[in-house]
């Protein structure tokens, strides 16, 4: 059970009313996060623009999402994002090594090895090595480079919110979400 109530819609302002009625799906977390009224629709676009706008790989970026909530022990945003991930090309061999914490498995190829090493590195110590920077840099532009640090951010926050709050666990949306965006 959530530690703090999930928004009275009833009671909510009519920009948080009309933002839910555009959502495809109703999920705890955005019952949460719409506790912060003014932070709701921009917490929404911030999100869609990662899961829809982003140039970086969604698969990687799946990966990346999963590997944040593995060392965030964001079980709200794992049971969200395994459909996702697979629906995008991940493996169950790839969500089974990061829920087994061994981003190095034979089942990654060398650039998914790199975006997942760099996520470890900036959500344990907040920046990535100048090696593991550099091995990023060979794979990804600049600007995937960023959007990707923009999304484990995100993906952060997210289950910092969730575990904080003790959102309770929706079952999986699948692609809803990604369908409803593109």
């Amino acid at each position: 059970m959530a530690r703090i109530p999930y928004i009275d819609l009833d009671n909510a302002s009519d920009e948080v009313k009309t933002t839910f009625e555009q959502l495809p799906i109703e999920l705890n977390i955005f019952k949460m996060v719409a506790n912060a009224e003014t932070c709701f629709a921009p917490f929404l676009r911030y999100g869609t623009s990662i899961l829809a706008q982003q140039q970086f790989d969604a698969k990687i970026r799946e990966l990346v999402i999963l590997q944040v909530a593995k060392i965030w022990n964001g079980r709200y945003e794992d049971n969200q994002h395994v459909p996702i991930a697979k629906a995008v090309g991940a493996t169950d061999a790839e969500i089974d090594a990061i829920h087994a914490g061994d981003i190095t498995a034979d089942c990654f190829n060398a650039a998914e090895k790199a975006a997942l090493q760099m996520t470890t590195e900036v959500c344990e110590s907040g920046r990535a090595s100048d090696e593991t920077f550099a091995t990023v840099a060979g794979f990804f532009s600049p600007r995937e480079i960023v959007e990707m640090v923009l999304a484990i951010g995100f993906y952060t926050t997210v289950a910092m919110l969730c575990e904080t709050t003790d959102v309770d666990i929706d079952p999986p949306a699948d692609t809803k979400i990604i369908d409803a965006i593109k």
